[in-house]
């Protein structure tokens, strides 16, 4: 699919970023006191949903979540903040770049426990796609991620392509 190629106008990524806090309670997490993965990965997709929409200003729906790796664990107790931003817009889809760090409320140390880049449609009333507005990278990060974005689009686009033939050789 070609580049967003839609008249609107791009937005800045700092206009649709958003900063969630959670806390871990005992119902998050498993029996060893760290959070289920399944609840990180709600709290992730819920924020890169804000973004998402956020960023084009209508209906949208998760299409993707690349690899989620834990690099630490997260004990319960624990304060958890997601920061998530649009790394990149194509014609009706964006990539969502979410960050999870852990802190302790007692110490205030804070460790990185796992990123993950997500892909939302933009969808109208009916469920249509819609064109999606560009994104407007401003620092040298967000440049970065904006350049990265298409790496990983063509890496999700190929896997996509490939699960597909394996369906239509094996029906499974």
């Amino acid at each position: 699919m070609p580049e967003n190629t839609a008249k609107a106008k791009g937005k800045p990524v700092r206009l649709s970023q958003v900063e969630m806090t959670e806390l871990v309670l005992p119902p998050d997490t498993n029996n060893l006191g760290t959070a289920f993965g399944g609840k990180v990965a709600q709290w992730i997709d819920m924020c890169a949903g804000i973004a998402a929409v956020r960023h084009c200003r209508t209906t949208v729906v998760t299409a993707s979540m690349d690899d989620l790796h834990f690099l630490t664990p997260i004990h319960q107790g624990e304060i958890v903040t997601l920061q998530a931003s649009v790394n990149r817009a194509f014609r009706t889809s964006m990539e969502i770049g979410v960050r999870i760090d852990a802190e302790n409320p007692l110490t205030g140390e804070r460790r990185h426990c796992t990123s993950a880049h997500l892909t939302f449609v933009a969808l109208d009333a009916k469920g249509d796609k819609l064109p999606v507005p560009p994104v407007i990278p401003e620092t040298k990060a967000e440049k970065r991620r904006y350049e990265e974005a298409a790496l990983r689009r063509q890496e999700r686009l190929g896997r996509r392509k490939r699960e597909q033939a394996h369906f239509a050789k094996y029906g499974e």
